[in-house]
C-alpha cells in the first residue's frame, strides 16, 4: 500500500520524503514509558526523495541520501504529509544532520 503512494507523491527539487521511526514505549530495564514522557523520535528512514537542487550554473546537485537510508533529523522542522492515512516528513536535503552507516 505503501508504494503506491510514492508512486503518487514525488518529493521535489531537494526535498527528502522520511518516515520518523516508532518512539520506544520499554526502557531496556522493561520498564513500560508513558506518552508524555518519550521523548521526539529524531531518527527515520528515508522513503522518497526528489531529484536535487540546481546549482548557480544550472547544474543538478544530487540529494545526498538514498531511499531506504536511516537518518538522523533536526528536533524542529519538517513539513507533515499524509499518505494513505499515515503521517510522513518532508525535509531539505540541506537540514539532515547525519546518516547511520551500518
Amino acid at each position: 500500500m505503501a508504494a503506491r503512494a510514492f508512486k503518487k507523491f514525488l518529493p521535489l527539487f531537494d526535498r527528502v520524503l522520511v518516515e520518523r521511526l516508532a518512539a520506544e514505549t520499554v526502557t531496556k530495564g522493561g520498564i513500560m514509558l508513558p506518552e508524555k514522557s518519550q521523548g521526539k523520535v529524531l531518527q527515520a528512514t528515508v522513503v522518497a526523495i526528489g531529484e536535487g537542487a540546481r546549482g548557480k550554473t544550472g547544474d543538478i546537485q544530487p540529494v545526498s541520501v538514498k531511499v531506504g537510508d536511516k537518518i538522523l533529523l533536526p528536533e524542529y522542522g519538517g513539513t507533515k504529509v499524509v499518505l494513505e492515512d499515515k503521517d510522513y516528513f518532508l525535509f531539505r536535503d540541506g537540514d539532515i544532520l547525519g546518516k547511520y552507516v551500518d
